[in-house]
């Protein structure tokens, strides 16, 4: 029996998810639409095997076809960023910087990160978060001209705390990061190097952006942003000592039993992004992205740090449109656009409320959208908020979206 028949409650939520992924214009730089190959292992017969432990080490019997699995996916990977070890099953980014850090710190340690609001993670030091709890962080930040990472004030800043650890990597940053940089700063001060590269994960695989891991002493990952695979992290390294430090922390340290469905579609993801295919749909990504930046300052906007190196932008909607990104975020998706408020740097509103909002292209350019099409995008966008309370103006820009939308269907979805 499927769900339609056994729970028809259930399967009339997943259809409402389908039909708003099918009509909205997605726009949030986190999400993307994986391939019906990476659905097929997510949903697969191993999510019914426990596996404790790792290939060839586990703690139940009946584990030769995971083992399998898990190993295509830690040799693809290593593959792909050009690494010595990768651990595959951690459950999320979270947990995967968790690992990381507990694999070289101890609580109490100093650790300087990129500020929350001006780019940083939440595990990159909230105070109510983990990281924020556990460790002693401290925050560095972008020069308020360039909204850029001010690389010699992080120096200095790291001269004078002298951390055990420096976070590089972000959940809002439009620019290259400067890897090389963050290594010498960290070799000056005998600190360690770890990168969050859970945004740019698929542009630093396809050589659009420099590989931390040639520099770090650490690195994590999500695997369900630009590199288009199934929800889950990952932890890199080339240091032997550490990789067998991150392995015993994922597993008996912070999870039990591995999702092995979701090692599988992992190791799917990994294969795709191996693909002279996946390398022109990232070069896409980032086309797009500097087209759609381009067009908000025709427009008008202040665009932080006057544009775009990866595959997001920052928008300041109070620069034109005088209102907050919270009430911009609302008014798109009454238009069937969707992205998240975001704070800008030196934001004067607060985190739940913010000056801007975070535009993605990877998810719509899966679809298949251009350059020309995030053209279109961005003056949809600046029609709504220029006239928030034109009732004709928002059936004007659905009408759009919708002719974009159906240009471009989700059926599931045909690879780019």
């Amino acid at each position: 029996m499927n769900l339609e028949h056994t729970d028809k409650e259930l399967f009339e939520v997943i259809q409402e998810e389908l039909n708003r992924q099918q009509s909205h214009i997605e726009l949030i730089a986190s999400e993307n639409f994986v391939s019906e190959a990476i659905l097929e292992a997510d949903g697969s017969v191993l999510t019914n095997k426990y596996a404790e432990g790792y290939p060839g080490k586990r703690y139940y019997g009946g584990c030769e076809f995971v083992d399998k699995a898990e190993n295509l996916a830690i040799e693809r990977v290593k593959k792909l960023f050009n690494v010595e070890y990768a651990n595959v099953q951690a459950h999320s980014g979270s947990t995967a910087n968790m690992a990381a850090y507990r694999a070289v710190l101890k609580p109490g340690d100093k650790v300087l990160g990129m500020a929350l609001d001006q780019g940083g993670h939440l595990t990159h030091g909230h105070p109510l978060s983990f990281s924020g709890i556990d460790y002693d962080f401290y925050p560095y930040y972008v020069d308020k001209k360039t909204e850029t990472i001010d690389y010699e004030k992080l120096e200095k800043k790291a001269l004078e705390i002298k951390p055990k650890l420096i976070v590089a990597g972000a959940s809002a940053y439009p620019r290259k990061i400067d890897f090389k940089r963050f290594k010498e700063i960290c070799d000056k001060v005998d600190a360690l190097l770890m990168v969050d590269m859970a945004h740019i994960a698929g542009l630093v695989a396809t050589n659009l952006h420099p590989n931390p891991c040639e520099y770090a002493d650490i690195v994590t990952s999500t695997t369900h942003k630009t590199l288009r695979g199934p929800r889950g992290g990952i932890v890199l390294t080339n240091d032997k000592e550490i990789a067998k430090n991150v392995n015993r922390v994922v597993f008996p340290g912070i999870q039990g039993g591995p999702l092995m469905h979701i090692i599988s579609a992992k190791a799917v993801a990994f294969k795709e992004a191996l693909s002279d295919d996946f390398i022109d749909y990232q070069k896409q990504v980032v086309k797009n992205a500097k087209v759609f930046a381009d067009k908000f300052i025709d427009l008008g906007y202040h665009v932080v740090s006057n544009g775009t190196d990866n595959h997001l932008l920052l928008l300041d909607v109070l620069s034109k449109a005088k209102m907050s990104g919270k009430k911009a975020e609302k008014l798109l998706d009454k238009a069937n656009i969707t992205c998240n408020k975001n704070t800008i740097p030196y934001d004067t509103k607060k985190p739940f409320v913010t000056s801007g909002i975070r535009l993605g292209t990877p998810a719509m350019t899966t679809r298949g959208f251009k350059a020309e099409d995030f053209v279109e995008v961005a003056i949809l966008i600046d029609m709504i908020l220029s006239n928030p309370e034109d009732e004709s103006i928002f059936k004007q820009v659905k009408q759009r979206v919708k002719k974009l939308t159906d240009k471009y269907p989700l059926d599931y979805y045909k690879p780019y």
